[in-house]
């Protein structure tokens, strides 16, 4: 037996293997399945955050769920291998249904049917039949064919004989759009489908499979990282982010990748000359632009352009979105104040986004200072809103956040009030065993209203899950914050509590009843002691502040008397803090806090501050003294030769949905036979939807075409 006679018998079996699988890709419901997935996986991708760190997930679903999404891929939803492979069998499928159908769609369009049997014609609903004494059936025909072609079918006419003489069967058409509205539909599908491959990252993970191309998941300097981390300028699509900061220039964008970045040289460089940033009175951005240079890196040419969110530049197929804003590396000057004995005063100069090492001996432990962020302008919620309201104008309410631990008292009034509190320091402190935590210090004094003083507030929290915590330190005579860091530093001196305890009993007892002064010394000085938290660690952290205070009544004082205790000793605490404060004052060189009204509000606020500084967790509070801001820019940098492609799928979308929607597709076949001296007219319409329209389109045509209403019964 010849090869060639086994191939002719392979052939039919492999078609008649292959027959299932490809009705399986070619039909409706694999497609809806298909689509059904697409849209699943495309919610999945809008409501989770694509391509954040592997600690945000964490954070917000927990270790279990986290890892579970990024097995899934579901952090990389667009670029995961599945949401591709499925795109390709829609492609494929969609195809095959096209390749399957069209030929026969295409075959009809060109198809008049005039080879209908005149018997065929009883059997639709729509019909009609005349006499048409006047005419003979040549003639008829003829006019008939004029009148429906002014009405826009397309006609054709068969001549035939009958046994009665010459017939002539006028077949028309109109609506044919409508099954090319299907074919438009269904390539519009596969175009989508192809320009979302073209420029999504199958491209880019090709030349990872073939090319050798690795993410990179290192650190230092761009100009040090491996060619094989590297995308040629003629990466034919890409979409990366480009940060420039003002005054600078850069020509290297960031693919971020699930598992690394990988770096796209661009074939020019974007040069930032001005940012340009204007805010609404809530302090919510309104406006991002960008004044750049383009320069073309093969001829040199320098080309000005303006960049606005929804107005992107565009410089040899790459379009440059403003994307957003960031820190350029502003440089910051602070100032360590001391909260813990031992710790002396001290500058540092920084850049934000990098970190100074501050040694044993600044600290009482290394520690590394991380500048973070500065932001100029802080506009906040300073009202007091009714719980629930949701008025809030920031995720995290500046004064909701202060006062949240101090009663339920400030939540009676509902009032909104927004105020810029001008600039703010964000830094972080981390230790030698690499836990950090995060401060947020405003560099002005904040009024908080309701005739309290204004106040420093130094933000606090140990997760970035958790809301700031903040230290509130009233500003004292000066319009500074060194009163309150010079008797935070003097409350853990013993010596200076002892005198200041000596000088408050003199003050407070008559000199003739020294009995009532030792009684009243060692109160204030058990009192003094509770307070300070004596026994506390190297950070300044103790058990002491107001609620030693009031654990040590609630040990040692029976229930009836607490009340009267706890006034008393609050008291003697005060007034012993009192002349602590003065004598600070004096070894400073300064003059004695007078005693009226503000001094009043002052120790009071101080008190309270204290008693919260003990829950500090620093031995110094970094403050802003001095600073130079310089922008960035976040741009979007993308090659998308597939979004033609997508415009024209979309296009011819519309246009096939439309023509299936609102297209019909009529047929119309008007047989004349001769009779007598004229001719005798049977007429049919058929169409491919049922609406009122048929109906009264036929009667038109059949008083057109017989003169008279149709005769002989009609149906829509």
């Amino acid at each position: 037996m010849s090869d060639t006679t086994l191939g002719a018998r392979s052939a039919p079996r492999l078609q008649q293997a292959l027959r299932p699988v490809t009705e399986l890709l070619a039909s409706m419901r694999f497609a809806i399945a298909l689509l059904t997935v697409i849209c699943i996986a495309s919610v999945i991708g809008t409501v989770m955050k694509q391509h954040e760190p592997l600690n945000n997930y964490v954070n917000q679903f927990g270790p279990f769920w986290a890892e579970l999404f990024l097995a899934l891929k579901l952090n990389a939803v667009y670029s995961a291998w599945w949401f591709l492979l499925i795109l390709a069998f829609l492609v494929i499928s969609t195809s095959l249904c096209i390749a399957r159908h069209a030929p026969k769609y295409l075959a009809d369009i060109r198809n008049y049917k005039e080879d209908i049997r005149e018997k065929s014609l009883q059997a639709f609903g729509m019909k009609a039949s005349g006499s048409l004494a006047a005419e003979a059936p040549e003639a008829a025909a003829r006019r008939i064919s004029h009148q429906l072609a002014h009405r826009g079918w397309k006609v054709r006419v068969q001549p035939r004989e009958t046994s009665a003489g010459h017939g002539f069967m006028v077949a028309a058409k109109a609506g044919a759009a409508h099954k090319l509205g299907y074919i438009a539909a269904h390539s519009a599908i596969v175009l989508i489908c192809l320009g979302g491959l073209l420029d999504g990252d199958l491209i880019v993970r090709a030349q990872m499979w073939l090319g050798g191309k690795t993410p990179y998941q290192g650190g230092g300097l761009i100009s040090e990282v491996a060619p094989e981390h590297w995308l040629s300028p003629r990466n034919p699509t890409f979409r990366g982010n480009l940060v420039v900061s003002e005054g600078t220039q850069s020509s290297t964008a960031i693919l971020n990748q699930s598992d690394g970045l990988l770096l796209q040289e661009l074939p020019f460089s974007v040069e930032l000359k001005k940012f340009i940033v204007e805010h609404y009175s809530t302090g919510m951005p309104k406006l991002f632009a960008s004044e750049v240079v383009i320069h073309d890196k093969a001829t040199g040419e320098a080309t000005p352009a303006r960049i606005e969110v929804n107005h992107p530049a565009s410089y040899k197929g790459v379009e440059i979105y403003q994307s957003s804003f960031d820190d350029g590396g502003s440089q910051v000057r602070l100032r360590a104040r001391p909260l813990v004995p031992g710790v002396a005063p001290f500058e540092v100069d920084g850049v934000i986004g990098a970190s100074a090492q501050l040694e044993r001996g600044k600290l009482p432990e290394a520690a590394t200072l991380e500048f973070t962020a500065l932001r100029v302008l802080n506009v906040e919620n300073m009202g007091e809103e009714g719980p629930g309201s949701g008025a809030d104008v920031r995720k995290v309410d500046l004064r909701g956040s202060i006062e949240s631990r101090l009663g339920a008292g400030n939540k009676t009034v509902t009032r909104r009030e927004l105020r810029n509190v001008g600039p703010s320091i964000g830094y972080k402190l981390r230790d030698a065993s690499g836990q950090a935590r995060e401060f947020h210090n405003y560099m002005l004094p904040v009024d908080m209203g309701d005739g309290q003083l204004p106040v420093y507030l130094l933000g606090v929290r140990d997760t970035p899950t958790e809301p700031l915590r903040y230290l509130r330190v009233p500003v004292d005579t000066e319009g500074g914050m060194d009163g309150f860091v010079r008797l935070r530093v003097a409350l853990a001196d013993a010596q200076l509590r002892a005198q200041a305890v000596r000088r408050y009993a003199a003050l407070a007892v008559d000199e003739s009843r020294p009995d009532l002064a030792e009684q009243l010394i060692q109160s204030a000085t058990r009192a003094l002691a509770l307070f300070a938290g004596d026994g506390q660690d190297a950070q300044g952290r103790g058990n002491g502040g107001l609620q030693a205070v009031s654990q040590f009544i609630e040990a040692n004082v029976p229930e009836a008397e607490r009340e009267r205790a706890g006034e008393v000793l609050v008291r003697i605490l005060n007034g012993a803090l009192f002349e602590l404060a003065q004598l600070t004052r004096a070894q400073a060189g300064l003059a004695p806090m007078p005693l009226d009204d503000r001094t009043r509000a002052y120790m009071t606020q101080t008190v309270l501050s204290l008693s919260d500084a003990q829950a500090y967790p620093a031995p110094v509070a970094l403050e802003l003294v001095n600073f130079k801001q310089v922008q960035a820019s976040v741009f979007q940098v993308a090659r998308a030769p597939g979004k033609n492609v997508v415009y024209l799928g979309c296009a011819l979308l519309i246009l096939g949905v439309f023509a299936m929607l609102y297209v019909r597709d009529r047929r119309l076949w008007v047989w004349l036979t001769p009779e007598g001296g004229g001719a005798h007219a049977t007429m049919a319409m058929s169409t491919n939807r049922k609406v009122l329209d048929n109906g009264r389109e036929f009667a038109q045509l059949t008083t057109q075409v017989l003169g008279s209403p149709p005769s002989g019964g009609t149906s829509t």
